[in-house]
């Protein structure tokens, strides 16, 4: 009897420690990850370039905020250079510069890649990202909340 008693102990003390483990493991979960939907991928269609824009990692943790950019065209090739043309805004106007393209060369007619910036702090509660002079449209712009 001391035995099967041993052995429930020590089956109730493993899976409230299992648990236990998967409750702290979902209350570390980086905010990116916790918040993926909420970054959903953002499109524009005007002019004669589509582009899509879909932040990677915009946490107050990361050590870049990242946005894959995806253009297709059919009618003149994407020449622009990204980090010249591309810029970050909060709600209250502050404007940040890339800080890298990691991504195609210009040119061609279908270009992806990813442009890097350093983050904003403190993370503001609104993020707009900027794309300017591409296929004929002034400024292209992509906003997402970042509740904060």
């Amino acid at each position: 009897m001391k035995r099967h008693h041993l052995l429930v102990v020590v089956a109730v003390a493993i899976a409230t420690a299992a648990v236990g483990s998967l409750f702290a493991l979902a209350q570390t979960t980086p905010p990116a990850a916790q918040d993926k939907a909420a970054f959903a991928v953002k499109d524009s269609d005007e002019g004669a370039v589509k582009v899509s824009v879909t932040p990677q990692d915009v946490s107050k943790s990361a050590g870049a905020w990242r946005f894959a950019v995806q253009f297709n065209t059919h009618v003149t090739p994407i020449s622009q250079d990204m980090v010249a043309v591309a810029s970050l805004t909060d709600e209250k106007g502050a404007e940040e510069r890339p800080s890298a393209w990691e991504g195609d060369p210009p040119g061609g007619h279908h270009r992806r890649g990813v442009i890097v910036f350093q983050p904003i702090n403190p993370v503001p509660s609104t993020l707009t990202l900027h794309i300017r002079e591409v296929g004929g449209v002034a400024d292209r712009t992509f906003t997402w909340d970042l509740g904060g």
